[in-house]
Formats: structure tokens, sequence, C-alpha cells
């Protein structure tokens, strides 16, 4: 059995608990298709959607009940770990009986270590949570100690960071788990972040983004490959252009002269291959995949996907 690492937006869950129930039965197809090919697996989950709703509600509350707490970050991303890798464990195990396959699947609690003085820090930019008027922000900020902005015209929000992954706490378990062919659902948005004080976890707001913590956690557990699933089959360039051209196999030297013509859109694409090519530089040539959920079978195929070389 190969060990692979998948990364699934959390974009594509739905945009509510009740949706993303059914959405996460179709991905569960794909997913145990792995299973049929001969994998084990780890998935790793977005959370962008389902965090920030749950951040809101708090919020809300708030405002409506001064009883009610502000939750922080991190408690709101483990929050979403917890509903999400419970829908997902849940439809997996389903497609599994309906396969009659015997295979226990595991949601882990992840945390994910980052430097407290990474430079993220010094300029956060991810808006989070709902949009307030300025006194209100300024009011919250200061009693919470928040960084806020304006957003666009429409309002102001919590910005927080979004700091690179160091290491994976639970890396351990991760690791004995797959090995004793669980499937492991790890990592969701990009694990809950924390930094060591005084040789101690502490949690601290901010977001890890989830390609690059599959990324790590691949790396880490000394996965064949990484596989990113997002919305369409082939990474492009010159996207959405009359020239537009779809990429079967790249190199990591081609990939660079991709991202220096800015052919990648930042917060979209860019971060998918910048994860992938580092997996592919720290493993010394495994191979790394950027393809579509609709399409996850063949991407181990090579029959879509695209698929990232020394």
């Amino acid at each position: 059995m190969s060990k692979i690492v998948i990364a699934i937006g959390g974009n594509a869950l739905g945009n509510s608990p009740t949706e993303q129930l059914e959405i996460v039965k179709k991905t569960a197809k794909s997913l145990v298709d792995f299973i049929v090919q001969g994998n084990d697996i780890v998935i790793v989950h977005g959370n962008g959607p389902q965090v920030g709703m749950i951040n809101n509600a708090f919020d809300i509350a708030n405002k409506n009940e001064v009883k009610s707490p502000i939750l922080d970050f991190p408690e709101c991303g483990s929050m979403s770990q917890g509903y999400i890798g419970y829908h997902l464990q849940q439809a997996i195990d389903n497609e599994l009986k309906l396969r009659n396959i015997n295979k226990p699947t595991v949601s882990l609690i992840t945390q994910t270590l980052v430097d407290k003085n990474d430079a993220a820090f010094l300029k956060p930019t991810k808006p989070i949570g709902s949009f307030m008027n300025e006194s209100e922000a300024k009011k919250l900020a200061e009693q919470n100690n928040w960084n806020i902005s304006e957003d666009a015209g429409r309002g102001w929000r919590r910005v927080i960071a979004s700091p690179k992954p160091i290491d994976i706490i639970e890396k351990d378990a991760i690791l004995q788990l797959v090995n004793n062919s669980f499937i492991v659902i790890a990592g969701g948005g990009g694990g809950i972040p924390v930094y060591l004080k005084d040789d101690k976890l502490v949690g601290i707001a901010a977001v890890i983004d989830k390609d690059f913590a599959a990324a790590k956690i691949a790396e880490i557990i000394g996965a064949e490959s990484l596989i990113i699933l997002t919305a369409i089959d082939k990474v492009m360039i010159n996207y959405k252009k009359e020239n537009q051209q779809a990429l079967d196999q790249i190199t990591l030297a081609q990939a660079q002269e991709y991202i220096d013509q800015n052919q990648f859109a930042p917060g979209s694409m860019l971060p998918k291959v910048q994860a992938v090519m580092s997996f592919v530089k720290k493993t010394n040539g495994k191979p790394a995949y950027i393809g579509s959920l609709e399409q996850a079978d063949k991407v181990l195929q090579n029959l879509s996907g695209t698929k990232f070389v020394k």
C-alpha cells in the first residue's frame, strides 16, 4: 500500500452544515476510489467558509447578548475540524460499507506549530468574521487585542495572519494511524495554529493555508505523493485568455518560471502550486498532483490533473 496525502478545499464542502452533509457523500466516493486503487490515505480539508460561519455566529451572539462570549480563532478552528471531520468520517464509513471494504476512519484534532515571529504576523491581511462600523470595530479591537482593517468599502473586519507551518504536533499519531491502515482525517483548515511559550503550546489567532499544511504532513509521514483536489481538472497558464493552456506535467523549474510570470493567482492557484513544489523539493522528487475532485480517481493514473516532477 502506498501512503498518499489528499487535500480538499473548504469551498468544495458547501455553504451550510446541511449542504455539506449532502456534498460529502460525493466527496467520499472519490476518496474511497483511492483506497480501491491500493492506497492508504490522509485527508486534509479546508475550512474557510465554515470557520467564518462559526466566528460570525459567536460575533452575532455577542452583539445580541453580552454574556455570550466572543470565541477566538483557535477555538473556532477546532470546532470546524470537529464538525467537518464528523461529516467526512461518516460519509467515508458509509461508502466503505457500500463497497464491502473493512477499513477504519478517524478524525484527528490537529495543531500546527508556527513561528510567533513569522513575518505574516507583522502585517495580518486575512479578513475574518462579520462586518462592523469603524467605532464598533475599534472598540472590539481594543477589548480583544485584535487587528482590524477596512474591507473594500464594505465595512471593518478583524484581520489575522497566515503564517507558514513549521511542524505538525500530532505527527506521530497520524503516522501510527496511517501505518495501521486507518483512513486519517487530519490538519483540517491547515491545523489549529500554536506556538511555543516557555516550552508550552499556546494557540494563536491565525489561518494556516491547508495546502501548505498538507505538504508538511505528506513530507513528515513519508507519503509517496501529495494530491491537491480543486475545482479544475488541470493547472492552466494564460488562464481565461485566448491562448489558455492546460498543463499535463511540469518540472519545478518550469513551475517557478510560470510563477515569475505571474501565471497563478495569489490566494487561489499560487499557494497550491507552491505547496506541491515544496513537497517535490523536500522529498527529492516524489511526485505531486493538482486535479479536480470529480476526476480524482484518474489523477494517479495520469489520466487527469497536472503532475509536478523534479
